[in-house]
């Protein structure tokens, strides 16, 4: 993965058991832009702090997983643990956000385009729309 530009960024997660989706934006355009898919393993930590260095990451967002009715999940709390140990490594804002539906929002996307695409590809968009999200709640 190239670097973007110099100008910041933020960097959104959506993260899961086996993948991490990644996008970007650019803190002056603010345009939310898939950017790749890592392995969920023991370096993500490292990968994403690289990624952190490379792209000159300002803020990071990490969609948040809830059941339907909005109440906690396993899958909450492990990714709260993990910004929890972002945060231990990384001095940079790290902001939980919500991630309703982005992964299902994110397939039905790309099923409507008629192109084939992989579970990498709905992981992607998926952090697209978490950091889309994010970015709207903020101008409000």
């Amino acid at each position: 993965m190239p670097p973007l530009t110099n100008h910041k960024h933020l960097l959104a997660l959506d993260i899961g058991d086996k993948r991490v989706g990644l996008a970007t934006a650019n803190l002056e355009t603010l345009l939310a832009t898939p950017l790749d898919t890592i392995t969920n393993d023991a370096n993500l930590v490292d990968k994403i702090n690289e990624l952190v260095r490379n792209y000159n990451i300002e803020v990071i967002v990490v969609g948040l997983p809830r059941t339907l009715s909005g109440n906690d999940s396993n899958q909450t709390n492990k990714v709260r643990q993990f910004i929890e140990s972002l945060k231990t490594v990384l001095a940079i804002e790290i902001i939980a956000q919500d991630e309703a539906l982005s992964s299902v929002r994110a397939e039905e996307e790309l099923r409507r385009r008629s192109k084939p695409y992989s579970k990498a590809d709905i992981d992607k968009l998926a952090a697209c729309y978490i950091l889309e999200d994010y970015i709207n709640s903020q101008r409000q």
